[in-house]
């Protein structure tokens, strides 16, 4: 609420409130309609957080720059964690600073949306019972949610 100021350091308050933009994706907020010029932020912890920019420009600029940043801040993620259980569990996504070169980092998120389509298709093309309650199908969604994010 208040304007950045450089010169004074931040309070606690601030690094509370902080949004971490590692694994983030900024788009136009195309399914808001209330106000004009709003850019949506997906974290990578899901959630959505809007912004409304004073116009058009202004707002492509911002999704431009944060999508900038969090491309820099994103390392590839840790393969997800393997127990004896079948349950879905999502990849660990490190807040570290890539180590790849811009087209390190390009064919990676495009190996990555390859491998990521083909997982959700493969997933979609084999849905819970219908008989099947709880757990199975909360895992079905879980996992089914998450590959559409990514």
């Amino acid at each position: 609420q208040d304007e950045y100021k450089p010169e004074k350091a931040l309070s606690d308050e601030d690094l509370k409130n902080a949004v971490s933009v590692h694994h983030a994706l900024a788009s136009k907020a195309t399914d808001y309609e209330k106000k004009p010029n709003v850019l949506k932020l997906k974290t990578a912890d899901w959630r959505v957080l809007l912004f409304q920019a004073q116009s058009q420009e202004e707002m492509q600029t911002w999704i431009n720059k944060i999508n900038c940043v969090a491309a820099v801040f994103s390392a590839p993620p840790f393969p997800a964690a393997i127990g004896s259980q079948k349950k879905f569990s999502r990849p660990l996504l490190p807040a570290t600073t890539t180590k790849l070169s811009q087209d390190e980092q390009l064919k990676s998120h495009e190996a990555k949306l390859k491998q990521i389509s083909t997982e959700l298709a493969e997933h979609r093309s084999y849905p819970p019972d219908k008989k099947l309650k709880g757990k199975e199908v909360d895992d079905y969604k879980l996992k089914d949610h998450y590959l559409e994010f990514e």
